[in-house]
């Protein structure tokens, strides 16, 4: 991409659209949508068929891009919460449920439009200087920084407990409106007092650092397994993403893994160039650990970025961007013979 590609007319409409469609759908249905679509684009490809205008351009081009239509629609439920239009019943701050589809209220569509052409600017300006991680995570990573700024939330909040990774309020079920806190856009839309956890953890199920490894672990097998079998580092992804169709349906305990499946099945590919080189067993452990370091981040930046804050912050789009960093450091080094699809910086 070069950055002339930033005023592509074009673009900016279908990114708009894109991003105003993950608004009206809830960025987390959206991003379900860009799950069945990698999963369909890759199909297509390992069936030898032209895959482009499925995985490129539809599943990460400016209909379901995450860093159009999912953080458009995570910056439209943010938006929506200030104004007081979410009465969703969610137990956290009503700006943080990505899966609360926002209708067609032309304000709330226009700022998910609004934000989706921002993640189409920050994936191309990534793209143009050939950065060396995940464009598209990073651009998810980036808009919500940018939601939080523009909109008016703290960007980490308030910190609670013994300090930014204290989960322990949380788990005695402690109250934030115990210190006086009263934040705005919460489940009480006449400004009244509103009863929320001190500490909301991104994952009610899945933030225990042990419990978080082993599914990464596991998450980074299947992930490089799929990707060595298939040639597709993303298949898996697609895979990941598809099934938080059962988490958005209301089934407990569904486990969150995109961010774990990507980088494992990536540098499983990366480490035997693509698969031709190698030993099977080896490439699975490496995606193995590359699941855990990276699930392993993702915890560590909820509890920073999401945990005690007003708004959705992605903790697997940051997860991405590190793992696939990750997997950069390691050809940069010597370790790996190639970078898979991670782009490096020119080497």
């Amino acid at each position: 991409m070069a950055l002339a590609e930033l005023w592509s007319i074009e673009m900016l409409i279908a990114a708009f659209a894109g991003g105003a469609f993950g608004a009206a759908l809830g960025a987390l249905p959206a991003f379900v949508f860009t799950g069945f679509m990698v999963i369909a684009g890759e199909a297509a490809s390992i069936a030898n068929a032209d895959a482009g205008a499925i995985t490129g351009s539809v599943a990460f081009g400016a209909p379901f891009s995450p860093a159009i239509s999912f953080a458009g629609g995570a910056a439209a439920a943010a938006y929506a919460a200030k104004r007081g239009y979410m009465q969703s019943g969610f137990d956290y701050h009503n700006a943080k449920d990505i899966a609360f589809a926002l209708g067609t209220k032309p304000d709330v569509l226009a700022v998910g439009g609004l934000f989706g052409i921002l993640g189409y600017w920050l994936t191309v300006i990534s793209a143009t200087f050939n950065m060396p991680y995940d464009h598209i995570a990073m651009g998810v990573v980036l808009s919500a920084l940018f939601h939080r700024l523009i909109l008016g939330y703290d960007v980490i909040g308030k910190v609670r407990g013994k300090g930014l990774l204290d989960m322990t309020p949380f788990e005695r079920e402690e109250l934030r409106t115990a210190d006086g806190a009263s934040p705005s856009g919460g489940a009480v839309a006449d400004g009244g007092e509103e009863t929320r956890l001190a500490v909301e953890p991104w994952l009610p199920h899945q933030y225990k650092w042990g419990n978080v490894a082993a599914m990464g672990a596991v998450a980074g097998i299947f992930g490089g397994y799929v990707a060595m079998v298939t040639g597709s580092a993303f298949l898996a992804f697609g895979i990941s993403a598809a099934s938080l169709l059962f988490l958005n349906l209301g089934v407990e305990r569904i486990p969150v893994t995109h961010h774990m499946t990507l980088p494992a099945g990536t540098a499983a590919l990366a480490m035997t160039n693509g698969g031709a080189e190698g030993s099977l067993a080896v490439a699975l452990l490496v995606a193995g650990a590359f699941g855990l370091v990276s699930g392993l981040f993702g915890e560590l930046f909820q509890r920073v970025f999401y945990a005690h804050g007003d708004t959705h912050w992605d903790p697997p789009a940051a997860a991405i961007v590190f793992g696939t960093f990750l997997v950069f450091v390691m050809y940069a080094i010597g370790v790996f013979p190639s970078s898979s699809w991670v782009a490096t910086l020119g080497m």
